[in-house]
């Protein structure tokens, strides 16, 4: 089952994040990622696996954003690899979702038809 978190603080919103979806580990997932926004600027850090990978990725490649969502993803659509992780991000804007958008094939067709592309295997 996939978890959410949001943070909107004073310091970097990654470590917060990254500890409250450690909360959430117990739920199963086979992905995570959180995005944070610096200086009107969108950052994501993903990963495939345990929140340990993440958080390696995270050492090296800090977020600095006080704004941010995070992500653990079980999934429904698409394989587990870190492109079909969320959040998911484009224009600026990152999405996360729970659930399983039912007609989701359906609405990919009309919005290809219309010229959308899309970079995920998922119902996002």
């Amino acid at each position: 089952m996939c978890g959410i978190v949001g943070f909107v603080g004073r310091g970097p919103a990654a470590a917060p994040i990254l500890d409250a979806l450690k909360r959430l580990e117990y739920r199963g997932y086979d992905s995570a990622g959180i995005a944070t926004l610096e200086r009107g600027l969108l950052t994501r850090r993903r990963a495939v696996g345990k929140l340990k990978n993440l958080e390696k990725r995270l050492s090296s490649e800090p977020l600095a954003g006080r704004i941010g969502i995070g992500h653990t993803r079980w999934a429904t659509h698409g394989r587990p690899n870190e492109e079909n992780a969320h959040p998911h991000a484009v224009d600026g804007v990152a999405v996360v979702h729970n659930g399983i958008v039912e007609n989701h094939r359906e609405l990919r067709d009309e919005l290809e038809q219309a010229g959308a592309r899309f970079v995920t295997e998922t119902d996002s």
